[in-house]
């Protein structure tokens, strides 16, 4: 089995742990997570690597304004389908959000929404891989490993929630 090592940063929605192998980001957790539920084989070891420093970085970049979109060697751990779901989702453009329909569209079967919401949930790199940028068919927040207030913080960070809370999404 590999061998993983993380560092915890902080955020204005709680301290995440960020896992990489020695040259890819793997995972980034909330407080409490399993690393088991988000794919994370072989042991972690607490230690730093260039990408968890430059992943830490691109992050506190996010969070201060400065920065939209991240640009890390990423390798999740997960099925083809999800990996698919995964990769829909870095294509979901800041300030907007999607729907699991829509993604399940894109996959080209649209009886997929709920595969794709599991897979959504399964999103080893929550954030970086913009998972919080998927809602109900209805506008409705779903769902979010985070919490919700932080899927809702999010949002409204990257301005797609509108002033009365209502959601701007694509359809």
């Amino acid at each position: 089995m590999p061998t993983h090592f993380y560092i915890k940063t902080p955020s204005p929605i709680g301290e995440l742990t960020l896992v990489s192998s020695e040259t890819h980001l793997v995972a980034t957790l909330w407080t409490g997570e399993e690393s088991v539920r988000k794919h994370v084989p072989g042991t972690l070891t607490a230690g730093e690597t260039p990408v968890l420093l430059e992943a830490a970085s691109q992050l506190a970049a996010y969070f201060a304004g400065t920065r939209r979109d991240f640009d890390l060697p990423l390798q999740p751990h997960g099925t083809d389908f999800q990996r698919a779901v995964w990769d829909l989702l870095r294509q979901i453009p800041y300030g907007t959000t999607s729907t699991y329909g829509r993604l399940a569209q894109q996959i080209g079967n649209p009886k997929t929404s709920r595969a794709v919401g599991a897979a959504n949930g399964r999103n080893p790199l929550g954030i970086i891989v913009p998972c919080h940028r998927v809602i109900g068919a209805n506008g409705d927040l779903t769902g979010f490993a985070g919490g919700l207030a932080a899927k809702e913080f999010l949002l409204r960070h990257e301005g797609a929630l509108g002033t009365f809370g209502q959601l701007e999404f694509d359809l």
